[in-house]
């Protein structure tokens, strides 16, 4: 082949799969055959003379002439996508997809519930929300804003605090009754305690049993927050929640407020390529009102 060959399309394939890992995986996430998939990496490879992908056990891998190419590609995908910024859509409204990856504890209980508001305003757009107990990647295109726990140290990405928010420990009213009050930090440790499993805390800011107790030791433990929010209500035990969640259930009640208190940060992170298109911003602002309006849930009751 020679380079009139060369089809500039089949780069975005090179992308989805050397981001997803896998053929099956590029395939699902461009709406496509695993076999099409397949056919046009073959195509840029025999089309550029050079293999592009390792096949390992563990998924494919770029080979050093592939990461060059990446290279080459993303820059193309930059400016592709900055162009459709500043031409596409100002006469159209806000339309297309906006993938939305969140915490499951503030994606699940503060941010679905405000979706509606935001589909209203935008009919034309379709909104999609990953909230789910892991780190989302934007360089891995896995959606186009992330909310986190911490500021990204590295890629092409740019981040703005939301809020702060706070993290108490809370009872149910029913469990509270039957076991009677908890009074200090030293009797903690005769209730069960609710928290994360060991080896699937994502993030360190999760980390914080240590910091109420050190000789706090979990009997149920779910890598899902909210799970751990319906295990204390249903009467489980004592749990470490956001103020923003803990608060708004009227069968949970604070134990020892006055004595342990956490604070940890949300941020809303967007990849530099995508940041200001029309959708992505739209949904960026609609949740930077939303957390501003609700600042004072989130810091929790005095």
């Amino acid at each position: 082949m020679t380079g009139a060959d060369f089809e500039w399309s089949d780069l975005r394939y090179l992308l989805t799969v050397a981001r997803s890992g896998s053929l099956t995986a590029a395939a699902r996430q461009m709406g496509v055959e695993h076999s099409t998939v397949s056919r046009r990496i073959t195509a840029l490879e025999t089309a550029l003379g050079a293999k592009l992908f390792d096949r390992r056990t563990g998924g494919l891998l770029l080979t050093p002439q592939g990461e060059r190419l990446m290279a080459a590609a993303e820059g193309m995908e930059a400016l592709a996508l900055s162009a459709q910024g500043e031409i596409a859509g100002a006469d159209l409204g806000v339309s297309g997809t906006v993938r939305i990856g969140a915490p499951d504890g503030f994606g699940t209980v503060f941010l679905a519930p405000r979706l509606g508001a935001f589909s209203r305003q935008h009919p034309a757009l379709e909104i999609q929300l990953l909230a789910m107990p892991r780190l989302i990647s934007l360089s891995k295109r896995e959606a186009d804003i992330a909310i986190s726990l911490s500021r990204p140290k590295e890629g092409r990405l740019h981040a703005r605090k939301l809020t702060d928010y706070r993290l108490g420990l809370y009872a149910a009213v029913a469990y509270l009754e039957t076991h009677g009050p908890i009074e200090s930090r030293a009797a903690l440790g005769r209730h069960p305690f609710i928290g994360y499993i060991d080896d699937l805390i994502y993030a360190p800011e999760l980390d914080y049993v240590p910091l109420v107790a050190r000789e706090l030791k979990p009997r149920i433990k779910s890598s899902n927050l909210v799970a751990q929010m319906e295990a204390t209500r249903a009467g489980a035990g004592v749990c470490v929640l956001p103020c923003f969640m803990g608060d708004a259930m009227p069968d949970l009640v604070p134990v020892l407020r006055g004595e342990v208190s956490l604070t940890r940060t949300f941020y809303l992170v967007t990849h530099t390529d995508m940041r200001d298109l029309a959708r992505v911003r739209a949904a960026a602002d609609f949740i930077a009102s939303e957390v501003g309006q609700a600042r004072a849930r989130f810091l929790g009751a005095p």
